[in-house]
């Protein structure tokens, strides 16, 4: 079985797990191990011994033929492995050596369970809708134009609000007088869009969420739409530069643009083992659901 690792810096508690998952994973027999060229990098300050002895890939076409995508680290960590795996579909392992996430859901006292799962079988695979930006510029974000959690236009710096005229399958739907625009998938529900008063959507829900930042018009509400749509937009403003983004990658535009956004042609896939957090217990975890004083024990 041939596994590709991804990580990046982790804090100095953390990166003897990812040393130690690295040697187990060497350990056996069943398994062929390539890493990222960043955890390459990493590792060549952490531990260059096992840096060097292993093949490294920086592309998505070296991944073929890779059965599994271990991503150790972050909700951040994962998306970045996605960035690797593209259309390939490749099903992600998401080890959480961070803080609590809603991606990464198996935690690092389960990685010898997770090892033994995928060696047996003992897993299911859950399909996550990415959204891809339509652009007039090929060059945008590296040519890796789509996302796993969200699409966001924003106002840059201290500049004045911004409008952004947006439409919905070529028809009008509203001028957003705001500090920025989220449109997010069901995954992304639970991240920027929720912070700025966006509904939790849960994953499947074959939905996006149009939600404003800080709009001028409190009347204004985010709005829940079909992923089929097709959502397109004018920006306007004093500043003639903006900021657009997808996941956590970000670059800055200009008025002139043409940028739309629509249900990406391929999926995250996401494995799941048992033993790994589920999503509805990430959400009243990370939510602080149903913690009250008068229950301790809930």
């Amino acid at each position: 079985m041939k596994l590709a690792l991804h990580s990046r810096k982790l804090e100095k508690e953390r990166s003897g797990f990812l040393i130690n998952a690295i040697k187990e994973i060497l350990n056996r027999k069943e398994f062929e191990l390539m890493i990222s060229d960043g955890l390459a990098l990493y590792l060549g300050n952490i531990d260059p011994e096992i840096g060097k002895s292993l093949p490294v890939f920086n592309s998505t076409e070296q991944l073929r033929g890779v059965d599994f995508m271990i991503s150790i680290g972050g909700d951040g960590t994962l998306l970045e492995a996605l960035t690797y795996v593209q259309e390939l579909e490749i099903p992600i392992v998401g080890v959480n050596a961070g803080r609590l996430g809603f991606l990464a859901s198996i935690q690092r006292e389960n990685f010898t369970h997770t090892l033994e799962a995928l060696i047996n079988g003992f897993f299911s695979i859950e399909e996550r809708t990415m959204l891809t930006l339509v652009s007039d510029r090929e060059d945008l974000f590296g040519g890796i134009k789509f996302g796993l959690n969200e699409f966001t236009i924003l106002k840059r710096d201290t500049s004045s609000m911004i409008v952004v005229h947006t439409y919905l399958n070529g028809e009008y739907l509203n001028s957003y007088w705001a500090d920025g625009l989220i449109v997010s998938t069901p995954s992304g529900s639970t991240g920027y869009s929720l912070s700025v008063g966006g509904p939790v959507v849960i994953p499947g829900s074959e939905n996006f969420i149009i939600s404003p930042v800080c709009p001028h018009n409190l009347n204004v509400r985010p709005l829940i739409i079909s992923d089929k749509s097709v959502i397109s937009f004018e920006i306007e403003g004093r500043s003639k530069n903006f900021l657009v983004s997808l996941d956590s990658r970000s670059e800055a535009v200009d008025a002139s643009i043409e940028l739309a956004v629509k249900k990406c042609p391929f999926k995250a896939k996401l494995v799941n083992i048992g033993g790994g957090e589920k999503f509805l217990d990430t959400l009243r975890k990370k939510l602080h659901w149903g913690l009250d004083r008068r229950n301790p024990d809930e």
